[in-house]
Parts: structure tokens; C-alpha cells; sequence
């Protein structure tokens, strides 16, 4: 079992900047592939950003890339999402998310993955 808390959210300015963490519990995080993802009022849970369970490989949807940056600290446990030049539309509950496999490539849709966060609050004001 693996257990996730994010945290970070917060009220930013347009253009300005984030950093979210999620912390895991459990003997497996570094061997899952992780992934980050949003979900604004009204719409599905979108993909935001993966990351190999090595940290070597990562990926991101359009919308993010160049501006988001994901990242892991396998000594820590933790997964990380900085987050620059934010823009209103990347306002979203954002939800931490460990693949339900190990060893697994990482994965851009929501089924790739069985454990979840709470979820993190990031709004941001034009």
C-alpha cells in the first residue's frame, strides 16, 4: 500500500510560481513510476506530468511543458512539482498519483495508477 499527502497549493498571481510536494508512506515508492495530475470545477481529471520510477524519464502534457517541472528525492520519498509562469487556467485541485504497477513505465491516464492524494488547491488569479 502506498499513501499519499500533498501539499503546497496556494493563491498565486498569474506569472508567478508554486512548488507542490507529495510525501509517500510504504517500502515501494521508488520502484512506481508517479505522476501528477489536475482537475479544475467542471471538468475530468486531467494528465499534468510523470516521472519514471528511476527519475530518469518524464513527461508532460502540452499545456504544461517548459513551464512545469516534475521531479522525485527517492531518499525522501517525496515527488515534486515546480510549477513557473502560472496562468488562470491552471487553476485546479492537483492530485499526486503512484502507478499501480512497479517497475512500470509511466503512465498518462488516470487508470495507470491505484493510489491518490487528497489533493492540493493551486488558484490562480489574473
Amino acid at each position: 500500500q502506498v499513501q499519499l499527502v500533498e501539499s503546497g497549493g496556494g493563491l498565486v498571481q498569474a506569472g508567478g510560481s508554486l512548488r507542490l510536494s507529495c510525501a509517500a508512506s510504504g517500502r515501494t515508492f521508488s520502484s512506481r513510476a508517479m505522476g501528477w495530475f489536475r482537475q479544475a470545477p467542471g471538468k475530468e481529471r486531467e494528465f499534468v506530468a510523470a516521472i519514471s520510477w528511476s527519475g530518469g524519464d518524464t513527461y508532460y502534457a502540452d499545456s504544461v511543458k517548459v513551464r512545469f517541472t516534475i521531479s522525485r528525492d527517492n531518499a525522501k520519498n517525496t515527488v515534486f512539482l515546480q510549477l513557473n509562469s502560472l496562468k488562470p487556467e491552471d487553476t485546479a485541485v492537483y492530485y499526486c498519483a503512484a502507478h499501480g504497477l512497479l517497475w512500470a513505465v509511466p503512465g498518462m491516464t488516470k487508470n495507470d495508477y491505484d493510489y491518490w492524494g487528497q489533493g492540493t488547491q493551486v488558484t490562480v488569479s489574473s
